[in-house]
């Protein structure tokens, strides 16, 4: 009789559980090859229960390492050191990571130190610069030198794996799993009177307008290298903006990073056309993504989300990892600075054709399957 292989799925942030959950699902649903875990090292508290919820998905271990102003060095000692103790209580065929987070990184190097093999999910992204995104490019980098399978979202990211020494046969082109995750949201949302019922009264009790019949710019950033400064600049940038069109509103579900949210609040806390609101569950988050005009952002899940509705970005970065958006021509690389993303803004607000220019009709991120090709390809090489 087949003996059924033992995986277990280690995320930690909410990006990650959601772009994880449709994986997880299939994963569990296959009992007759696997028998699938999920260990949240809990990097990110209330935002990863909340994006658990939605995928109607539970932890088997929760590792809870977060403490009050921990730095990076203790945080991975400490994810080290958990994951260490849970696969030495079991017999792991396969670990699957996603990413580029501590909480990735550091369960590599565990399960490298105890000769698991480990599975990374979204492998190959680049800037080749070890201070943009900090820390996430070296965690990346580190995940690919600790893995066994590659899941590349494009022919690029694979590509840059191929340039670095990987071995191609280990290197699989899957597109990403987070549009496997946006569009069962949306089929969810659009299928169930109910449920954007539910999503539209979630809204309304953050915002107290009739949103749905006016038009506005969704914002998000809590980059570590946007800190200080460049979190000033970014508020002063939208606080210009929101003068110059107060019949345009602005929402901004804001981090709980306090090196966000101080400033944040700060800078843009009075303001009648700002709105900022708690971290969203990802079901409203969507909702909201599909109706704004653009995103202003320094996330990377959004410049893979944001495509699949037509939805231009602007990214608050020297560099990006996700070229695809750039060279589809619907994501634009702004920079932090003030006068920079004011004069972006104003340029897609003054004139429509310059948001019709930046829209376009396919998502060069994928088209929902990745998560079955990653299960078909365990299937046949575990």
């Amino acid at each position: 009789m087949k003996k059924k292989k033992n995986i277990l799925v280690v995320f930690g942030t909410r990006p990650e559980a959601i772009k994880l959950a449709p994986l997880c699902h299939l994963l569990k649903k296959e009992k007759k090859n696997f028998r699938c875990k999920i260990c949240v090292t809990g990097q990110h508290t209330e935002m990863l229960e909340q994006a658990l919820k939605v995928f109607s998905l539970k932890s088997d271990f929760n590792l809870k390492v977060m403490k009050k102003n921990q730095d990076l060095s203790s945080l991975t000692s400490l994810i080290i050191l958990k994951i260490r103790k849970i696969i030495h209580k079991n017999n792991y065929d396969l670990v699957i990571i996603h990413g580029d987070t501590t909480t990735s990184f550091a369960t590599a190097l565990s399960c490298f130190y105890e000769n698991i093999p480990i599975a990374h999910v979204e492998a190959g992204l680049r800037t080749y610069d070890l201070s943009a995104p900090f820390p996430e490019e070296l965690n990346r980098q580190l995940n690919s030198k600790l893995s066994k399978f590659h899941f590349s979202p494009t022919k690029e990211n694979s590509q840059n794996l191929i340039n670095e020494g990987v071995n191609r046969k280990n290197i699989y082109i899957t597109g990403n799993t987070v549009i496997d995750a946006l569009l069962l949201i949306k089929k969810r949302i659009d299928s169930n009177k109910r449920k954007k019922l539910e999503v539209t009264k979630s809204i309304n009790s953050y915002i107290n307008n009739d949103w749905q019949n006016k038009k506005f710019i969704l914002v998000t950033g809590h980059r570590r290298e946007n800190f200080g400064v460049g979190f000033r600049n970014i508020c002063e940038a939208i606080l210009k903006i929101s003068l110059k069109y107060p019949n345009i509103n602005i929402i901004y579900p804001v981090h709980l990073n306090p090196k966000v949210k101080k400033p944040v609040k700060k800078y843009l806390g009075s303001k009648k056309n700002i709105y900022l609101i708690k971290p969203l569950n990802y079901e409203v988050f969507i909702y909201l993504l599909s109706k704004c005009l653009f995103v202003l952002t320094d996330s990377g899940g959004i410049q893979e989300e944001a495509p699949s509705f037509s939805k231009p970005v602007l990214v608050m970065r020297d560099k990006t990892e996700r070229k695809e958006g750039i060279k589809s021509g619907i994501i634009k690389l702004i920079g932090s600075k003030k006068e920079t993303i004011f004069k972006n803004m104003d340029i897609l607000l003054s004139e429509s054709k310059f948001i019709n220019k930046m829209k376009s009709k396919k998502n060069p991120y994928g088209n929902g399957k990745a998560s079955k090709k990653i299960l078909n390809i365990l299937k046949r090489n575990l």
